[in-house]
């Protein structure tokens, strides 16, 4: 059902029957993964695992939670990495809704929680106009996991009375379109996905909104995994603690963030610095 363009990514073809709607339709869920450790996925996701005839996957899900499914369950990994997807939300759209139409109950997990940067809403509304019945399944969202294992709240009474999530994810490097001054104002934690690429430009807007370079920031990268990584900085520094780093990382900013505390980590080492620092 998928085609590759040229200069895209290949990747196997999902075979669909496109014959007719089985006597009984099956279903869609949208099920959020967490963070990546198995230990943070809810009773419910574990229940729609179980029951799943087909598993249509991110690619930051790891294999411990896959083995979760049936042995049965067929696995379709449409992982999207920077510029590179190895399938179009259109076709994950489509493929969703012919399993379902097949009479399969098709589980699509997703990192973190589907209606958190995770197009969990275009899939639902796919289902939708389809009449394909879609359930969802909340998950552990990246940033409470990371603010969890730092031991810094993302809000805190007298240092951060809001969170926002905001995306980093943009074109060419730059930051995204946000409203700058509201995001620039003190007290409030801001938790940017997706922006290690884009952490200059993020910093130098928040700075030139407002926000004091001596804002306390926090860089978590692969949360509640094995191998995760705390950098405990400053607003000012935010560019120069975010270089060199290649996993999925968060970047917080906000005065609460100065609550992190070492000894929390899993597997980070200790660097000290003058203005960052890797913490855990």
């Amino acid at each position: 059902m998928a085609s590759t363009s040229p200069g895209a990514r290949p990747h196997r073809l999902v075979a669909l029957s496109g014959g007719p709607v089985a006597a009984a339709p099956g279903a869609v869920w949208l099920v959020g993964a967490g963070p990546g450790d198995p230990d943070l996925l809810t009773v419910k996701a574990l229940k729609a695992l179980a029951g799943a005839d087909v598993v249509v996957h991110d690619g930051l899900v790891s294999d411990e939670i896959l083995a979760l499914a049936p042995r049965r369950a067929r696995r379709i990994s449409v992982a999207k990495r920077r510029s590179r997807h190895s399938y179009a939300q259109e076709e994950i759209c489509r493929m969703l809704v012919a399993f379902a139409r097949e009479g399969l109950n098709v589980v699509r997990l997703k990192g973190g929680d589907p209606f958190i940067f995770g197009r969990g809403g275009e899939e639902l509304e796919a289902c939708r106009e389809a009449g394909v019945t879609c359930h969802v399944v909340p998950g552990v969202t990246a940033a409470l996991a990371a603010g969890a294992s730092a031991g810094a709240p993302l809000t805190h009474r007298g240092a951060a009375q809001a969170v926002t999530f905001v995306t980093g994810h943009a074109k060419a490097g730059e930051a995204p379109g946000l409203d700058w001054p509201a995001l620039a104002r003190a007290n409030q934690t801001v938790v940017i996905y997706m922006g290690v690429a884009t952490a200059a430009s993020i910093a130098c807007r928040l700075m030139s909104a407002g926000r004091a370079p001596s804002t306390p920031a926090l860089i978590v990268e692969n949360a509640s995994l094995p191998i995760e990584r705390r950098i405990a900085s400053t607003l000012g520094s935010l560019a120069e603690a975010a270089a060199g780093l290649e996993g999925p990382a968060l970047l917080m900013v906000g005065e609460a963030m100065a609550l992190a505390q070492p000894g929390h980590g899993r597997g980070a080492q200790d660097a000290p610095a003058p203005a960052m620092k890797e913490i855990g």
